[in-house]
């Protein structure tokens, strides 16, 4: 009798173990699926805070340049000025950072510019600064941002004509031996965006 009392209650605790682990279950499994969201979704950050320190690359070298200006941003005018010249961008700190020197001529007189471009491993952002002979300033603020599917979009708050605007840079279409970049004004929060320097580039072979 004993023995059967005894074995009674082991089969009791085994229902009872049972019983509980049936309960608890969807409970491991919810708390399981949890954890393997928040894996995959740290994974997918990872992926998308890409380092982008040799995005500018692709401009190292010699380039013919082919320039159309708008003579009065943000006027409503349509006129414009085409320029014809060379740039030269060589590495700094291993791709890190460059330097352009940018030299255009046209029916509107003469350009010398230089950019300067830094990147920033913390931010992954790069800092675009513009600079002219006229004046011999570097500008400022810093127009900034990154690359993404091959496309560069870079921003900055400046004043024009005693206006606070917003500042577009765009870089796209970029091959091996060729690139287009644009620079756009707003002057309503950018809303709407009016493009007022455009060049296209094709390399000079060495």
């Amino acid at each position: 009798m004993k023995n059967l009392k005894t074995a009674k209650r082991k089969r009791d605790w085994v229902c009872l173990l049972i019983a509980s682990a049936i309960a608890v279950s969807p409970t491991l499994l919810h708390a399981a699926q949890e954890n393997s969201d928040a894996a995959k979704t740290n994974s997918q950050n990872a992926v998308t805070q890409r380092d982008g320190q040799h995005d500018f690359d692709f401009e190292i070298g010699s380039w013919k340049i082919h320039l159309k200006r708008l003579q009065h941003p943000l006027a409503d005018s349509n006129d414009w000025v085409e320029f014809d010249g060379i740039s030269v961008t060589r590495k700094v700190w291993d791709g890190r950072s460059n330097l352009e020197e940018f030299e255009t001529d046209g029916p509107a007189g003469h350009i010398e510019g230089l950019t300067l471009r830094l990147y920033n491993p913390q931010a992954r952002q790069w800092s675009i600064y513009w600079a002219t002979s006229k004046d011999g300033t570097l500008g400022l603020p810093a127009t900034v941002g990154e690359f993404k599917n091959g496309r560069g979009e870079f921003y900055d708050q400046e004043v024009w004509h005693g206006r606070t605007i917003f500042v577009r840079y765009i870089w796209s279409g970029i091959t091996p031996n060729s690139a287009h970049f644009e620079q756009s004004f707003s002057d309503d929060g950018g809303k709407t965006w009016e493009v007022n320097w455009i060049t296209d580039q094709t390399r000079v072979k060495q």
